[in-house]
């Protein structure tokens, strides 16, 4: 197939809730349709909310070498290279004044900062903790004051008592005129740079990709991936979706865990 005449010349992917199944690996099914599409002349990009030094583990074990886009956008990743081509850090002092309006508003905050860099490391503060799909991941007790004594990239909010989108919400209101918010999974509410999101990431990814806006196809599962459907030509929400993605995709497909990325690209492109 020309590559003219293919329905769409980019696939991006998030990872967790979309590509990989609730035990962390990605189909054989999945895996085959990427292939095919990709044969066809086809790109395959993953757009994750975890940083670089998360990512960089998943993608080594299922084989990927292409970029990936992490971080909610902040940083692009060349996973064949183990390199980052870029990487945006929040404002420290901006990201404190956050906190502050913040616990005004909800009371204490269990706080977590992810350091910049591909091996920056992830700092939990007393009460943090992550207990869904990034168990498992490493995180190192810190004090307070180490969390922000050195560039980060994004900042992990939870409390003990109000809803993940309720927290977001709240944070939004209080505070987001000096920081980003968005609810990446359960438990897992993040203070990024304002302005940054994965259509931020996505679409510098997409220049050096050669490819378009309206030529992608997105396939996510969370909040976080709202801007990036938005961006994209077309937005496959995944069974399992949070009903804020559901309510802006272009079309809902089967869940990770039966594979919904796979039956889109399967129809889309004439798999056989």
């Amino acid at each position: 197939m020309s590559t003219d005449a293919l329905p769409y010349r980019l696939v991006a992917t998030d990872l967790d809730g979309t590509l990989l199944t609730s035990a962390d690996t990605v189909s054989t099914r999945t895996l085959d349709a990427l292939a095919a599409v990709t044969a066809r002349g086809a790109q395959h990009i993953i757009v994750t909310g975890r940083s670089a030094g998360w990512t960089r583990p998943v993608l080594d074990r299922i084989g990927y070498t292409g970029i990936a886009v992490c971080g909610q956008g902040a940083q692009v990743y060349d996973a064949g290279a183990h390199k980052l081509l870029t990487s945006v850090t929040l404002d420290r002092q901006l990201a404190a004044l956050a906190l502050a309006k913040i616990e005004a508003e909800t009371g204490p905050l269990a706080v977590a900062a992810n350091r910049d860099g591909l091996d920056g490391e992830v700092l939990a503060g007393p009460g943090y903790a992550l207990h869904t799909t990034g168990a498992g991941l490493p995180l190192r007790a810190a004090a307070p004051e180490e969390l922000l004594a050195a560039p980060v990239g994004k900042l992990y909010i939870q409390h003990p008592e109000l809803t993940d989108d309720r927290l977001a919400e709240t944070a939004e209101a209080v505070a987001g005129q000096l920081v980003g918010v968005v609810m990446a999974g359960p438990g897992i509410v993040e203070l990024l740079p304002l302005g940054l999101t994965k259509a931020t990431g996505l679409s510098i990814a997409a220049r050096r990709l050669g490819a378009t806006a309206a030529g992608t196809i997105a396939f996510g599962d969370m909040p976080n991936d709202i801007p990036m459907f938005r961006w994209a030509g077309h937005g496959v929400a995944m069974g399992n979706a949070h009903e804020h993605l559901l309510a802006v995709a272009d079309e809902v497909t089967a869940s990770h865990d039966e594979d919904g990325v796979a039956v889109v690209l399967e129809r889309v492109f004439g798999l056989g």
